[in-house]
């Protein structure tokens, strides 16, 4: 999952959003000088990205990448599933993507102090341009996976020029987002519960 399906999937505790949106940048062992709540966060973030790789639909929209791309298969994926929840915001979200996101961004600034460098460097992009909402459009998420074929990904990748590959099977795609949607929604649901989070 990327940045907004993580923020989704978190449900409506802002820490657990945060720890979801920026989980990515946080390494090692929790606390790892986190506050408990947003350690609690990063690892609802974990536990989810372990339910995706494990999840039927999520393994058919990554066997759906072709062979040059497939090392990074899970990397399009969760961008491709970003770009559908945005855009179909108004059915698997509550009220308008912008009141959403512009929430969302105000969390990020709030919450800024405790995270990595890396991680307010990223939140500082994001709400400063707007990525969430930008994920409606195709050529949007084009351009995401290009930049992290560049900037994001430190070793020789074949990102670049990724969007092709939902190109070639949005409805595919679209099909199997619409099957992993409400099962990861219940899995977050439920660890959060079993957790206390």
């Amino acid at each position: 999952m990327n940045f907004l399906a993580h923020a989704l999937l978190a449900g409506s505790a802002d820490a657990d959003r945060i720890g979801g949106v920026l989980g990515d940048f946080i390494k090692g062992y929790l606390p790892a000088g986190l506050t408990p709540d947003l350690a609690a966060g990063v690892a609802l973030h974990r536990a989810i990205d372990g339910y995706a790789d494990r999840h039927p639909a999520f393994a058919a929209s990554r066997a759906r990448i072709s062979p040059a791309r497939r090392r990074v298969g899970g990397v399009l994926v969760d961008l491709f599933y970003d770009h559908l929840l945005a855009r179909d915001w108004a059915i698997h979200g509550g009220g308008t993507l912008e009141d959403y996101t512009a929430q969302l961004y105000g969390l990020l600034k709030d919450y800024s102090g405790p995270l990595p460098q890396q991680a307010r460097d990223v939140a500082t992009r994001m709400r400063t341009r707007d990525w969430l909402c930008s994920y409606r459009s195709v050529a949007a998420v084009g351009h995401a996976i290009d930049q992290m074929a560049v900037y994001r990904l430190r070793r020789p990748n074949p990102l670049a020029g990724g969007v092709e590959e939902f190109l070639a099977d949005a409805e595919g795609y679209a099909a199997d987002f619409t099957r992993f949607l409400p099962d990861a929604l219940a899995f977050a649901a439920d660890w959060r519960a079993r957790h206390g989070a």
